[in-house]
């Protein structure tokens, strides 16, 4: 069954390795194209993540770089990898091929210029998330203790995403983001986050905040990193499952999707170790839930709330 996962962080290593590493084969991407392939991920999305420690004046040369290897070693070595800028080219994925998307995960790259937003928009970015886990000229992450909401850069910002069709992405908001975020953004999205009531990690969404997004008719995918599915002990497919579960009992079952976080978590569930093995995760869900609802899970969900349907 085709997947389409909405988060990893292929980017960040390609551009670490200098390199070193290739696209279409290198072991040490867990989102290698061989193992997309393997797995029958049909498309990809691939997060632009900037590192707080880099200096605040080579953060967006860092974002740039990211592209750069999105285009030159994801796209440009690969013909049977897709480029997808608008919302109907998922239409023109063919047999074989593989859809890849550019996503932002936290304006740290910006700074104060929206202009640069504009840049990385016309680049391919159609999914931002205001922060990662600390606070930023934006918002505050999910890490900051302060727990502050958006501020007024960060209304603009989605502002913009709401203007540009892009998805406005909670999974490492504060609570108080989460909850502006869902007010305020026409196309809000979680796009690799679990569920806080199974597992208790501060980006892991409340039943509250995950019945308001399937309220919105926004999208929240689940994602693969141990640390947010069981809180002790070896971490088995079958513990993710019941992620799945808690959020179809909030009313989700339309509104769940993929978002594995490969190449950006250091542990791994037991036979989910990487894109190859993505099918384990189907026949799990299969003995579960109904093959319509796992096809929903896997990609129809994405495909029939994103924007360029919804409107």
């Amino acid at each position: 069954m085709k997947i389409i996962d909405l988060h990893c962080d292929a980017l960040l290593k390609l551009s670490e390795g200098k390199g070193s590493l290739r696209f279409a084969d290198s072991k040490e991407l867990e989102t290698n194209k061989s193992r997309l392939h393997q797995g029958q991920v049909k498309v990809q999305c691939f997060a632009i993540f900037i590192d707080p420690d880099i200096p605040s004046d080579q953060k967006f040369q860092t974002a740039i770089e990211q592209i750069d290897y999105f285009y030159k070693e994801v796209l440009g070595k690969n013909q049977d990898m897709v480029h997808i800028k608008e919302w109907s080219d998922f239409e023109r994925i063919n047999i074989g091929q593989i859809g890849a998307m550019l996503t932002l995960e936290g304006v740290d790259a910006i700074g104060n210029d929206i202009m640069k937003l504009h840049i990385l928009y016309q680049l391919g970015v159609r999914s931002v998330g205001l922060t990662w886990n600390n606070a930023n000229l934006a918002a505050d992450g999910a890490g900051e203790p302060r727990g502050g909401g958006l501020t007024l850069f960060g209304k603009e910002i989605v502002q913009f995403n709401n203007d540009h069709q892009i998805l406005t992405d909670i999974s490492h908001l504060s609570d108080k983001g989460i909850w502006e975020v869902i007010e305020l953004a026409k196309y809000p999205i979680a796009s690799h986050s679990n569920s806080r009531t199974l597992c208790h990690h501060l980006r892991n969404l409340t039943d509250d905040q995950a019945t308001a997004m399937f309220k919105r008719n926004a999208m929240v995918h689940v994602i693969y990193n141990p640390p947010f599915v069981k809180e002790f002990g070896e971490v088995k497919i079958t513990d993710l499952v019941r992620h799945f579960d808690h959020f179809c009992s909030l009313g989700g079952a339309k509104h769940i999707g993929l978002g594995s976080d490969f190449d950006g978590i250091s542990t791994f569930i037991t036979n989910l170790e990487d894109a190859s093995k993505s099918q384990n995760l189907i026949n799990e869900l299969l003995k579960h839930f109904k093959e319509d609802e796992v096809r929903g899970f896997a990609y129809q969900n994405f495909l029939d709330h994103r924007p360029g349907v919804l409107g």
